[in-house]
This record gives structure tokens, sequence and C-alpha cells, in this order.
């Protein structure tokens, strides 16, 4: 496949390594993918799980898909469309594709929403996962060390609090691009 081979040669070029990877028991999860801080975070996650045979999926507005050139890429790269002008929650279209959908299959979610500082995470994740009953599996990438990778495996336990605050101690300890803009 030319996105593995492409992606291999990114890391040796890079100098980026992988660090994890799933297991048959978290390759159907809601994956988070933090810090997000840059554009180049989806270049390097995205070859991180293709080096990985990750079944990484992303949500995307149904629009993107329809264009010429652009859409058939988007798809191929593991886009799933959802339909945004049927005033769809965007937690209820998730938890449906994912129950919907055979097989493996790892939903990718920066819940930051943004590249810049968030105080609070947007929570969409954890109510997939839950509604959805699937684990929350922590993917990262640590520009300190030039690391790609799978951290824990949390299977939500219905307290948002507790299990938020073990997700933001792991993601304490990744560096993003842009240091500042992570999780404090």
């Amino acid at each position: 496949m030319i996105a593995k081979f492409l992606s291999k040669t990114l890391f040796k070029l890079t100098g980026w390594k992988l660090k994890g990877n799933l297991t048959a028991e978290n390759r159907r999860c809601v994956m988070i993918a933090a810090p997000h801080t840059s554009n180049w975070d989806f270049v390097y996650a995205r070859a991180a799980f293709y080096l990985m045979d990750a079944p990484i999926r992303v949500t995307i507005k149904k629009e993107f898909i329809e264009y010429p050139i652009v859409g058939p890429l988007i798809k191929a790269m593991g886009a799933l469309p959802v339909d945004r002008s049927k005033n769809t929650k965007m937690v209820d279209a998730m938890i449906r594709i994912i129950k919907e959908t055979p097989g493996d299959m790892c939903v990718m979610v920066t819940p930051e929403g943004t590249r810049k500082y968030q105080p609070r995470w947007r929570r969409g994740f954890y109510h997939v996962a839950m509604g959805a009953g699937v684990p929350i599996v922590l993917g990262y990438l640590d520009y300190s060390k030039k690391e790609a990778g799978i951290g824990p495996t949390l299977f939500p336990s219905g307290d948002i609090e507790a299990d938020l605050e073990k997700i933001y101690a792991f993601y304490r300890t990744k560096t993003g691009k842009y240091p500042e803009q992570g999780v404090r």
C-alpha cells in the first residue's frame, strides 16, 4: 500500500517512532487524538495509524465528500460522512455510525475542538463511547520525544469527572508541537 510506504518514509526522514498499538479488544473504539496543537498533527497521526494498520475513521460533513477530487481521497483516508443538514446531533450520529458499521473501527476525535488551548475539552467523545458501548483509547503525539502512540484504554464508568481526570493526567505527560496550547 502506497500510504504505508509514504508513512514509513515520513517517519524515517523526520525521526519519529511508534509506541504501542491496538489490541484485539480495542480495535473498535473512540480514539482521542491529543494534544492537538498544529496542522501537522493530522499528518503524523494518520501516518502512525497507517503503520499500525489501525482502522481509524474520522467524521466529516458529508458535503466535503462530494468534492470531485478531494472527496474520494478524504473518504479513502477514513472519513465518515455525517449529514448535518437534518439537524443531526453529532454525538447521536457517531453512536449510530459505530453501531451500524460492522467490523473494526476506531472513530478518532480531537476533544479540544481546535488547535488553540482549551481549558475544558468537549465531552462528546465520552458520550459517544458510553452510547455505543465501546472503550476510549488514548492516542497521542509527543513532539518532545518524536513519538506517536497508543496509551491506555479506558472503559467509561459513567463518572465523567473521574474518568476525565485520568485522561487529562495521561495527556499532561505528552508535549504538543506548541506545548503552551496543550492540557494543563
